[in-house]
């Protein structure tokens, strides 16, 4: 006996099937670097807010501020209605993030290896995110070519300058960056040694450290000048004056996001040190 055939009715919903990514229409960007390849995508119109190490480009700090990346509450940024949050992966605390996603809002963890397979995996994950993973490309393809540019630019017969990155200046002592840390990585990348390579993370040195240390060149952050009025004076300072980056009046500032935020501006940032690092004396 032939069994009836059976027919189904399959109703689409095709808004049901978009992606998170494109139905996303008020975007959160939580780290200054994670900002930076927003805007680099074209997603930027989608920003509803930024934290507040998002300081480039400029239309970015025009936007309402959240706060600070790793004091984040949940509260003001519910408030904007967003639905969807790319953040670094460092962000929180993380009772607020808990408490970001126990109120349904979309939560987009972004690597942040300070490497450039870094850069390029931070750019596609933001990029997968928002739904531009064409642009990605792009923007990766531009990151290479820059970067080739940079280094390009680096003698390599050239002796490579003895270097100690400071995060925060003291009369007595100064916090330095040691392996693993986004300073000592862009030092290698622009050519230098960094002096502090044979300890992890941040480690207070003092006078005596230093000057065994003997760097050539010492490489600071903008916001590290405060309370400071020329290089000379913070190179006359008790922890540095006998080292020789002293003695040449060797201080290089450069702005803390282009420096150590590994984002699409990375080649820009290698080229910046490089030159500075290379200069003659």
């Amino acid at each position: 006996m032939r069994r009836a055939a059976r027919h189904c009715l399959v109703v689409v919903l095709p808004a049901l099937l978009l992606p998170a990514a494109q139905a996303a229409e008020r975007l959160v960007a939580i780290g200054g670097a994670v900002t930076e390849i927003v805007y680099a995508l074209g997603a930027a119109d989608r920003l509803v807010a930024v934290d507040s190490t998002s300081r480039y480009p400029a239309p970015a700090t025009r936007l309402p501020d959240i706060g600070y990346l790793r004091a984040l509450s949940a509260e003001p940024i519910l408030a904007l209605k967003p639905d969807l949050i790319v953040h670094a992966e460092d962000a929180g605390p993380p009772e607020a993030m808990a408490q970001l996603r126990a109120a349904g809002v979309p939560l987009v963890a972004i690597p942040d290896a300070p490497t450039v397979d870094g850069v390029e995996a931070k750019i596609r994950a933001t990029a997968d995110a928002l739904g531009h993973e064409d642009a990605a490309d792009a923007l990766v393809e531009r990151l290479r070519r820059e970067l080739a540019a940079a280094r390009a630019g680096i003698d390599a017969d050239a002796a490579r300058p003895r270097v100690v990155f400071v995060m925060q200046f003291e009369a007595g002592s100064m916090l330095a960056a040691g392996r693993g840390t986004a300073a000592d990585a862009i030092i290698e990348l622009a050519g230098g040694i960094n002096v502090g390579a044979d300890f992890t993370s941040y480690k207070p040195l003092g006078a005596e450290s230093l000057l065994a240390a003997r760097p050539d060149v010492v490489v600071t952050v903008d916001r590290a000048m405060a309370g400071y009025t020329d290089a000379a004076e913070v190179l006359a300072l008790p922890a540095l004056r006998l080292t020789p980056a002293a003695a040449a009046g060797r201080l290089v500032v450069m702005d803390a996001l282009l420096l150590l935020g590994f984002g699409p501006r990375l080649g820009e940032a290698v080229a910046n040190l490089a030159s500075a690092l290379h200069a003659a004396p």
